[in-house]
């Protein structure tokens, strides 16, 4: 009888422990980590206001449109490629969050989601000529050119019988068509960002934040494979080693880089989505200095400080690098392509940094395909 009474109080005591557990859990993985206040910084404080701000940045590039529609001058078209470089710069601290409605608008089956409609280059100038010749063309297609890199040929490059960029839209047989699908392309821009920024804002916040189970379905799995995604392709792969030749047995694509017409802002653009990425791994606001929850903490609270230690080292490291390459990608691929090619090499440094030994300490699985061999 005694033994039965010990038995009992025994499994009592398991059952409320048990029940305790569950019931303090607040959005954490088992490991104690409150993974709610992780998901909560990232949309109020990161996510939201940077879409926000690509919302001003984008309006403020579509006034300049207008203005130049309106008036085809050198100044106005000056004007309109600052106000394409302030959104492009803000695009790099939303490029990595491909979740959501930012990750339903593309139905195919890549993992590039909305980059697709805002920054897949290179752009073909044929088809874009194609476009202006004909006004034939569906942009809710992933195959068409648009997106900033579109904007980039369109105000940047010059087209076949042109000597500058300018006369696309004023000598040019098509520049009414250049005129018209320049400013389809923004539309579809706009409507794109606010359709993303509003459901953030209206539904999917809260499901976000909801969602702290563990798997490929939970909002912080979801995030932290779009953050390895985001350095290794997008940053890493996309603005650097593709066109370096480092998955083409050195032969390099020049005409890959990111800006390719604009030619002096690649490395900009490259150290602004450094900059996205190491604030996102910190937690830091959009909008100041002030850090909250994020990978970092989570790491630092399961005791994993000397992985934290090498991450951001490896930040410094890779900003370094970058910063000791000339402005225009293009021209140091053809010109100093040792010295890219030793910059990949210090970027690539951070991959097994980020994909083995953060993945593993957080403990989350890999949800995308990886073919270049890295």
């Amino acid at each position: 009888m005694i033994k039965r009474i010990i038995f009992g109080l025994i499994l009592c005591v398991a059952i409320a422990a048990c029940s305790s557990s569950d019931d303090g859990n607040n959005g954490n993985n088992g490991d104690g980590f409150n993974r709610t206040e992780l998901l909560t910084n990232l949309a109020d404080n990161i996510i939201i206001p940077a879409f926000q701000d690509l919302g001003v940045k984008l309006s403020a590039m579509d006034v300049a449109r207008a203005n130049f529609v309106n008036s085809q001058t050198q100044t106005n078209l000056d004007a309109l490629s600052a106000a394409w470089l302030e959104a492009y710069s803000v695009w790099q601290h939303v490029e990595l969050f491909n979740i959501g409605e930012a990750e339903d608008v593309n139905t195919t089956s890549d993992d590039r989601g909305f980059v697709r409609f805002f920054n897949i280059y290179p752009v073909s100038e044929t088809e874009i000529d194609g476009y202006a010749a004909s006004g034939t063309y569906d942009l809710t297609s992933v195959l068409v050119d648009q997106g900033f890199p579109a904007f980039d040929y369109l105000i940047h490059g010059i087209a076949t019988g042109d000597a500058t960029a300018l006369d696309k839209f004023t000598t040019h047989t098509n520049a009414s068509g250049y005129m018209t699908y320049m400013t389809d392309v923004m539309s579809r821009m706009l409507s794109l960002n606010n359709q993303i920024l509003n459901d953030w804002q209206n539904t999917y916040k809260d499901q976000f934040i909801s969602a702290t189970e563990n798997g490929l379905n939970g909002s912080f799995n979801k995030i932290a494979n779009d953050f390895i995604f985001a350095y290794e392709k997008g940053f890493r792969a996309q603005k650097v080693g593709t066109p370096a030749g480092v998955f083409s047995a050195g032969q390099t694509f020049p005409d890959r880089v990111e800006a390719f017409y604009k030619g002096d802002v690649s490395k900009t653009l490259a150290l602004e989505s450094l900059t996205a990425l190491e604030n996102f791994f910190v937690g830091r606001a959009y909008n100041g200095s002030t850090t909250g929850s994020s990978l970092r903490t989570y790491l630092q609270f399961l005791d994993s400080d000397d992985i934290v230690t090498a991450i951001q080292s490896q930040f410094t490291a890779v900003r370094t690098s970058i910063n000791g390459l000339g402005n225009n990608f293009s021209n140091e691929i053809e010109n100093n392509n040792t010295q890219v090619l030793t910059t990949y090499e210090v970027m690539q440094a951070m991959v097994p940094l980020i994909k083995v030994d953060m993945r593993q300490a957080l403990d989350f699985a890999i949800d995308f395909q990886d073919s270049d061999g890295d």
